[in-house]
C-alpha cells in the first residue's frame, strides 16, 4: 500500500470511531473515555494487519458491532468496551485473563461469553449449536452478552456479500434459524427484521431483489396514501392537545414474502404492507393504556376497523415486554392498514427491547415475563449431559412461537407459547405437578393431557399420587420446559436401555462374524425409519423393534425412488484442495457414478434454488434452500453445506404438484386436462378436483423438466375462463 492509501484508511478509522464516540454520550464521560480509548486501542493494535474478506482493515468490525450496541440497542461503556474487544481472544495472542487484569472481571466475563468454543468435538456433535449453548449459558448471567453477539450478527451479515457461497448460505442459515428469533424474544423487533431481511437476501437472492422492486415501485404511490390517511388522524390528535409523531412504513420484506407463501398470494394481493404508527407522549392524569384505547376510538371514528385483527397488548404486554395497542381498519380507496398506538417508552421498549426493559424495571412492581423466561432457560440449562442438538431445538420451539393467556382457577394469568397442551401447563407450573398430572378440566370441562389450549382457557390441573412419568408424553407437549423435564425423568432408564440395545446388536452381530460399523447401521435405521442411532438402541432395549430378519436386512441394498446420477463439476471459485465439500456443485442430466439424493422432504426441482448437504456416510441430499430442514442443517451443521446449483436439465423428468382453484363450470376438468396432455404434451400422474357450492378445488401431479415447464402451465392455466388461482406446491414433510 502507497503512503497516501494508508493515511486515507488510518483517517476512515479515526472517523468511524469519532462517530462511536459521538452516538454514545455515556462514553463521553472522562473516566469512561480513557477506558473506551484504552480498549480501542488494545483491539487497533492486536488486529494491526489483520482485514476482513472485504478487504477492509479488521478494526472497522468492532467499531462498527460497538456502534450498533451503543446507537441502536442503547447499551452504555462496558458494552462497548466488550463489543471493541469482543475479537481479542479468538483471533489474538489475549487471553481472557489479560482482559480481567486490564478492564475488570465484568468486561472479561462478557468477552469470554463472546470468544467461540475451541477443541475437539464428536463428529456426531455440531460445533455451531456448542457455541450456541455457550452463548445462553452466559446470557442467563448476563444478557448483555447476547445483545452483543446479536449486534456482531448484524453487522456480519451486513458485510455478508464479501464471503464465498457456502459461507453466505451456513451463516444465513443459522441467522434465520437461532439469532432473528432471539432478537425477537429479546424484543428487538428492528434487528430482527433487518436479520430476516438480510437472510432473505442471501437465501432467495432473487426473490428478495423482486419483491425490493416492487417495494419501490409502489413507493410513491403509497406515501400519496399514507399521507392522505393520517392527516385526519394528526388533525383529531391535535385538537386533543397530544405531542406525538406519526410514521408510515412498509413491513419488511421478509413479512411480506412469508404472508405471500403462508396465504398462497401475489404480492398484489397481500393487503397489509402498510402499517402506521403512532408515538405519544402521555399526559400526566391519565394512565397510559387509557390513553391508549382513546386514541384507538378517534381512529375508528374516523375508519372502519377489522374486529378480529385488533391485538391488546397494552392490558398484558407480550412476553419480551412489547406493549402496544395494534388495530387493521379501512382506509380511503378500499385498503386496509394497520395502525400500531404506542407511548414514547412503549415505543423505546419496542425498538430497544431487554436494554429499554431494564431501563424502565421498576416502575412495575411483578416481575416481567422476560425475567421469567430468563429463568426458564437457566433452569433448562442446568442439564449438562442433554444432547446439545436437542436442546437446541426445545429452545427454538419456544423462541418464535405466538403467545397466548391462559388463566389459572384463581384467575392469575400464564403467557403460554401457541400449541401448548393441558400438560406443557402443567409443567409450567411446577415440574412435580407436571409429573402427577393425571388430566386437566379446562373451562370447567374435563379434557385429556394432549388437549390443546387455546387464548383465554381457564385451567384447573389434576393429579394423582400414583401418577409416573410416561415416556410418550414427549409426543405432544411443545414447550422446551416439559420436554426437558420429561426427558430428565427417564434419562436413567433411558440410558440402561440404549445399552441393552446396543449389546442386542452386537450379540446378533457376533454370531454372524461381524461388527457394529456406519454401513450396517445405516441399513438397520432405513429399514425402521429411524433417524437417530441412540433412537434405534432404545427402541431394541425396549423391546419395541425385535431383529428376527437381520440377513435379510443386511443384504438389501439401499434403493430411494429419488437418487438421480448426475456429472458433478466444480465451479472455479473456491479451488482449496483440502475442503472439496465447500466447493460449488453444478448438476446436470449427464449420468455418472457419483450418487445424490434429492431430498422428499422439500422435492426440489431443476430451477429452484438448492444446497448440498453431505451427511454422515458421505452421501449428498439435494434440499431446496427454503425447506425448513434444510434451514435447520445449515444452522446446526454449516460445515456440512454444500452451495449447489442445477445446469442443464432437460432428460430427467420430476414430479410437481400444483393447486387450483375457481368457479366450477361444465367441462373445466376437460379444459384443464387439454392444456396438461395436448397442449403442453406433459406426463400427468394424478388429478383430484372436489366441488361444493358452486366452487372447485383440486391438486394436480405432473411430470416436468424444470421450474419454466411448471410456470409455463401455471400462466397457461390460469388464463381458462373460471380458474381464479394456480399455486405449486412444495412438498415439505415437517
Amino acid at each position: 500500500m502507497t503512503n497516501q492509501e494508508i493515511e486515507k484508511e488510518e483517517q476512515q478509522i479515526r472517523e468511524q470511531y469519532e462517530a462511536l464516540i459521538n452516538g454514545c454520550p455515556r462514553c463521553s464521560i472522562p473516566e469512561n473515555k480513557e477506558l473506551v480509548d484504552k480498549a480501542f486501542n488494545l483491539s487497533f493494535n492486536a488486529h494491526k494487519g489483520m482485514r476482513r474478506k472485504s478487504g477492509e482493515p479488521y478494526i472497522i468490525h468492532p467499531i462498527e458491532v460497538a456502534r450498533i450496541v451503543t446507537e441502536e440497542i442503547g447499551l452504555g461503556t462496558k458494552s462497548v468496551i466488550a463489543a471493541l474487544l469482543h475479537d481479542v481472544v479468538e483471533d489474538t495472542d489475549y487471553t481472557v485473563e489479560d482482559i480481567k487484569n486490564m478492564f475488570g472481571e465484568k468486561v472479561a466475563s462478557i468477552v469470554d461469553g463472546l470468544t467461540k468454543l475451541e477443541g475437539a468435538f464428536d463428529q456426531t456433535s455440531s460445533i455451531q449449536a456448542e457455541n450456541f449453548r455457550k452463548l445462553l449459558l452466559t446470557m442467563v448471567e448476563d444478557v448483555r452478552v447476547i445483545l452483543i453477539k446479536l449486534a456482531d450478527r448484524l453487522h456480519n451479515m451486513r458485510t455478508l456479500g464479501s464471503m464465498p457461497d457456502h459461507k453466505r448460505l451456513k451463516i444465513a442459515g443459522e441467522t434465520l434459524y437461532f439469532y432473528a428469533p432471539l432478537a425477537h424474544r429479546l424484543g428487538l423487533y428492528a434487528i430482527k427484521s433487518e436479520l430476516e431481511d438480510l437472510s432473505l437476501k442471501y437465501e432467495h437472492p432473487q426473490v428478495h431483489k423482486n419483491l425490493s422492486q416492487k417495494i419501490r415501485e409502489s413507493e410513491e404511490k403509497h406515501e400519496e396514501f399514507i399521507n392522505n390517511f393520517k392527516a385526519p388522524i394528526e388533525e383529531r390528535l391535535s385538537n386533543e392537545g397530544y405531542k406525538f409523531t406519526v410514521l408510515g412504513r412498509h413491513k419488511s420484506i421478509y413479512s411480506i414474502w412469508n404472508k405471500m407463501k403462508a396465504k398462497d398470494l401475489p404480492f398484489e394481493e397481500i393487503y397489509d404492507v402498510l402499517a402506521i404508527r403512532i408515538i405519544f407522549e402521555p399526559k400526566m392524569q391519565l394512565p397510559e393504556k387509557t390513553q391508549c384505547w382513546a386514541i384507538y376510538a378517534m381512529i375508528t371514528d374516523l375508519y372502519q376497523p377489522k374486529p378480529e385483527r385488533l391485538r391488546d397488548w397494552v392490558s398484558t404486554p407480550k412476553a419480551n415486554g412489547y406493549e402496544a395497542l395494534h388495530s387493521t381498519v379501512m382506509g380511503p380507496s378500499g385498503k386496509w392498514v394497520e395502525v400500531q398506538i404506542r407511548t414514547e417508552r412503549m415505543d423505546e421498549i419496542a425498538e430497544r427491547g431487554f436494554a429499554a426493559h431494564w431501563k424502565y424495571k421498576g416502575q412495575k412492581e411483578k416481575e416481567s415475563e422476560l425475567d421469567k423466561w430468563l429463568e426458564m432457560i437457566r433452569e433448562l440449562l442446568d442439564n449438562p449431559d442433554s444432547d446439545t442438538l436437542e436442546f437446541l431445538d426445545d429452545f427454538k420451539l419456544n423462541l418464535f412461537s405466538s403467545e397466548m393467556m391462559i388463566f389459572t382457577p384463581k384467575g392469575d394469568v400464564k403467557v403460554m407459547p401457541k400449541g401448548a397442551t393441558a400438560l406443557d401447563f402443567a409443567f409450567d407450573i411446577h415440574t412435580e405437578v407436571g409429573y402427577k398430572c393425571i388430566g386437566a378440566k379446562v373451562n370447567f370441562k374435563l379434557v385429556p393431557l394432549s388437549y390443546e389450549l387455546k387464548s383465554g382457557d381457564q385451567v384447573e390441573i389434576i393429579t394423582s399420587n400414583k401418577q409416573q412419568p410416561k415416556y410418550e408424553w414427549l409426543t405432544f407437549v411443545t414447550t422446551a420446559k416439559a420436554k426437558a423435564r420429561i426427558k430428565d425423568a427417564f434419562k436413567e432408564e433411558r440410558k440402561k436401555l440404549v445399552n441393552k440395545g446396543e449389546f442386542i446388536l452386537e450379540d446378533l452381530l457376533k454370531k454372524k462374524r461381524l461388527t457394529v460399523n456406519s454401513r450396517i447401521l445405516k441399513k438397520l435405521l432405513d429399514h425402521y425409519n429411524i433417524s437417530k442411532r441412540d433412537e434405534f438402541y432404545f427402541a431394541l432395549g425396549k423391546g419395541n423393534i425385535i431383529i428376527d430378519n437381520l440377513s435379510k436386512i443386511l443384504s438389501t441394498k439401499s434403493k430411494n425412488k429419488w437418487v438421480r446420477y448426475w456429472k458433478l463439476n466444480f465451479s472455479k471459485s473456491d479451488e482449496k484442495k483440502d475442503e472439496p465439500q465447500k466447493k460449488s456443485l453444478i448438476l446436470t442430466d449427464q449420468e455418472d457414478e457419483i450418487p445424490f439424493t434429492i431430498s422428499e422432504c422439500c422435492n426440489p426441482i431443476p430451477g429452484d434454488d438448492i444446497i448440498g448437504y453431505r451427511d454422515e456416510q458421505d452421501k449428498l441430499i439435494i434440499h431446496s434452500r427454503k425447506c425448513p430442514h434444510a434451514i435447520r442443517l445449515m444452522s446446526h451443521q454449516g460445515d456440512r453445506i454444500v452451495s449447489a446449483e442445477w445446469e442443464s436439465h432437460k432428460i430427467l423428468a420430476y414430479l410437481a404438484i400444483i393447486n387450483i382453484s375457481g368457479i366450477d363450470q361444465v367441462g373445466i376438468l376437460n379444459k384443464i386436462t387439454k392444456v396438461i396432455s395436448d397442449e403442453l404434451t406433459m406426463n400427468m400422474r394424478s388429478i383430484r378436483i372436489d366441488s361444493h357450492d358452486g366452487v372447485f378445488e383440486g391438486t394436480i401431479h405432473f411430470y416436468v423438466h424444470n421450474t419454466a415447464d411448471v410456470n409455463n402451465l401455471i400462466a397457461k392455466l390460469v388464463k381458462i375462463k373460471g380458474i381464479h388461482n394456480v399455486t405449486r406446491q412444495e412438498r415439505i414433510n415437517q
